[in-house]
């Protein structure tokens, strides 16, 4: 791994495809933001919520069945980041029978910035991310408010 000094933030992401209907759709576009530079994963896996609720992960290489192996640029690209507690706290949140998808990536256009922040002193103290569905709901309460 890069020295932690010229890394940029580290984000995780847990997508879920219920009932275990993995397409592949998103992956040619991961495929671009790793080649530019824009991030870099860091971890990636895959997992399955069983009936029982116990979470398992998966080997997936062939995710559209298409015949090609989409993931297997992706072999092996793992940080040791995400342990048993993730795979734990990942089952709470998924439904039965899904399977989800475990990236975690560091945003390297953000990585400049970030470490100049902390040769100034600067550091992170909050951080969050504000889902689309909120940004939504707010744009259409100050619609509704301003043609009133």
């Amino acid at each position: 791994m890069r020295d932690l000094d010229d890394m940029g933030p580290v984000d995780y992401l847990v997508v879920e495809f219920p009932d275990g209907r993995v397409t592949g759709e998103g992956l040619p576009l991961l495929v671009d933001l790793v080649e530019r530079g824009i991030i870099r994963i860091l971890d990636l896996v895959f997992v399955r919520k069983r009936g029982d609720g116990t979470v398992e992960g998966l080997e997936l290489t062939d995710v559209d069945h298409d015949g090609k192996l989409d993931l297997l640029m992706f072999e092996g690209v793992t940080t040791g980041l995400v342990d048993a507690e993730d795979l734990a706290d990942a089952a709470d949140v998924l439904n039965q029978g899904s399977v989800a998808a475990i990236l975690v990536y560091e945003n390297r256009w953000a990585a400049p910035l970030a470490t100049t922040l902390r040769r100034g002193g600067g550091q992170l103290v909050a951080g969050g991310r504000i889902p689309v569905q909120a940004l939504l709901a707010a744009v259409e309460r100050v619609d509704t408010e301003v043609s009133r």
